[in-house]
């Protein structure tokens, strides 16, 4: 699943910005309470790192370690499951400068447990929640940069 948001920021804000736990936290639903609770717990991550999330998703509240394995800085980074609910996720962030803006594209990769139950729920309900998430988060990452840019 791929989504994209164009941010009239500079590409260096928008990269620091996504790579920030802080930030993170920040930006996910609300209803999710998730909190960064092992490995870079603030402020930006970097190429090798790792953190463990703790957040309520579809009611249960569990845990997600992500290691970042690739990092290009200011236009790429990806961070990718080494531990959680999924059988497989990796999530590339990548950020293009375009007439003056950022262009943030997602592109996210991800598998459910289970086998045929799991590949069910990709398809009736985790494909729809996952982009709706990575949607709300984007927009306001979005607003966040904007309103910095705006300050300055």
């Amino acid at each position: 699943m791929t989504t994209q948001i164009e941010i009239d920021a500079p590409i260096q804000l928008c990269f620091d910005l996504a790579r920030d736990i802080e930030i993170h936290t920040r930006t996910v639903w609300k209803h999710t309470r998730e909190r960064a609770i092992h490995g870079v717990t603030s402020g930006p991550i970097g190429e090798g790192e790792t953190v463990t999330f703790e957040a309520t998703h579809l009611g249960v509240r569990q845990r997600l370690t992500s290691k970042i394995t690739a990092y290009e800085e200011p236009t790429l980074f990806v961070d990718e499951m080494q531990k959680g609910a999924f059988k497989r996720l990796r999530h590339t962030h990548d950020f293009q400068e375009r007439d003056g803006k950022t262009v943030m594209t997602d592109v996210l990769e991800f598998e459910a447990p289970l086998g045929p139950l799991g590949f069910l729920a990709e398809r009736l309900v985790l494909k729809w929640y996952m982009r709706r998430f990575l949607e709300h988060r984007n927009l306001e990452l979005k607003k966040l940069a904007e309103e910095m840019v705006q300050r300055q």
